[in-house]
């Protein structure tokens, strides 16, 4: 049954992937995104939370400035987006939950779909398929880069198929359209508003990650790290170069310093370490001392302990870099991720639901993944009272990988993922 629906579906499941990856927004700023993601729930008929209602405003992180925020308001009116939807996502609350009781006693089941884009300009050559078929970026340096448009597509199939076969599941469903997860800041901000404190079993997953053949999924993932980003600024006092360096206090080299000591932190022992200077601006001319500098760094440890390790480290070079060059410094957290580690009972639940499906090939236990997740607020706050979580991947062949200007990946795989949560939609109902 589920193979007639993903057929009917399937023009469908391309055509939201292509439009939201047409019109990508940065994380806290998907204004247009949440709008139109929730105006097809809207039509299934959930229960639909947005914005304000569906995060914990004082839980966000990484929140981009007034500036930039008002910016993205004004693009999202002019758009069409709805008055009375802006008012609930104003100052960077984007992002939206829906629910779904069927009415029959059964577990209350959680889905998370990630929505937000990334700092990067797509590339416009014909041989990259959204270019080439007219659905790339229309946003300089904004693209989606790593599948996240393809995960609310699947979100938005998992709700056609809930809303439209409610006679045959039972109890109820909680899907998260997630803002911020590039950089470890929305998660945290849904969770703590409660909508998982009651889950019995969640689920979530991305395309891609490794290189595998479409119909291939896995049911866990292990290798997340916990992980930590800053935002660092370095105040100094402009000078002439020529005439009176001594007086200048050179923010730049501040920086600099510190970016070079920073992939010095001594490995640990316990386990895998990673640390990344990501941007670094500074200077305004070559005869200027510079006055300010700006670094985004992260660091990353493999347990919690060996994160706080690096994020430790980190906070004292640059402390040092800046009494070195006797300058001032503020570093500010503004993203977090915490361990994943899926529960194992589910791989052979998994494993059988999927067993019969049409688009799923094999079904792989588990597999071994780096990078990190802010998904893990949610799954742990799952495990935490009681119930299971897993982060599942969905196979694709990847010429480019996550975060590069040619990102890609094969549409068949919207339908593989899709039918994967429908067949633990249907073999969760089937248990009850």
């Amino acid at each position: 049954m589920s193979s007639t629906f993903l057929k009917d579906i399937t023009p469908t499941l391309v055509d939201w992937r292509r439009s939201l990856h047409a019109l990508p927004e940065l994380g806290f700023m998907e204004y247009i995104t949440t709008y139109r993601i929730g105006k097809e729930l809207e039509k299934m008929g959930f229960n639909l939370y947005i914005g304000k209602e569906a995060l914990l405003e004082g839980s966000r992180m990484g929140v981009p400035s007034i500036a930039d925020l008002e910016s993205h308001e004004k693009k999202a009116l002019d758009w069409g987006v709805e008055e009375s939807w802006l008012d609930k996502m104003r100052g960077g609350n984007t992002g939206l939950v829906a629910t779904w009781d069927t009415g029959e006693q059964g577990e209350h089941v959680g889905f998370r779909f990630d929505i937000d884009a990334l700092p990067i300009n797509e590339s416009t050559d014909l041989t990259h398929l959204p270019s080439k078929n007219k659905f790339d970026s229309n946003e300089e340096n904004v693209m989606h880069a790593c599948g996240h448009d393809g995960h609310a597509a699947i979100g938005l199939g998992v709700a056609k198929y809930i809303s439209s076969h409610n006679d045959q599941l039972k109890g109820r469903f909680t899907l998260l359209f997630q803002p911020a997860e590039e950089g470890g800041r929305g998660a945290r901000a849904m969770t703590a508003k409660g909508w998982l404190d009651d889950v019995d079993f969640f689920y979530s997953g991305h395309i891609g990650i490794q290189s595998l053949p479409i119909g291939t999924i896995a049911a866990t993932t292990q290798g997340f790290l916990a992980s930590t980003k800053f935002n660092v600024y370095f105040k100094g006092v402009s000078s002439h170069a020529g005439m009176n360096p001594e007086l200048g206090k050179n923010a730049l080299l501040a920086a600099t310093t510190a970016a070079n000591h920073l992939y010095g932190i001594p490995r640990h022992h316990d386990g895998i370490t990673r640390v990344n200077v990501g941007r670094l601006i500074a200077g305004s001319g070559r005869n200027i001392i510079p006055e300010d500098s700006y670094m985004e760094i992260e660091v990353r440890g493999e347990t919690t302990q060996i994160a706080l390790y690096m994020a430790e480290k980190a906070t004292q070079i640059i402390q040092a870099a800046a009494h070195m060059h006797d300058v001032s410094c503020t570093i500010e957290e503004v993203g977090v991720t915490e361990v994943v580690v899926c529960d194992e009972a589910l791989i052979p639940k998994i494993t059988n639901w999927c067993s019969s499906s049409e688009f799923i090939k094999e079904i792989l236990p588990v597999v071994s993944v780096s990078g990190s997740e802010d998904v893990s607020f949610m799954m742990n706050r799952v495990q935490e009272h009681g119930g299971k979580a897993t982060y599942m991947l969905f196979g694709t062949e990847l010429d480019y990988p996550h975060h590069h200007p040619r990102f890609d990946f094969q549409e068949e795989t919207l339908l593989a993922a899709t039918e994967a949560y429908i067949c633990i939609l249907n073999g969760g109902s089937r248990e009850v």
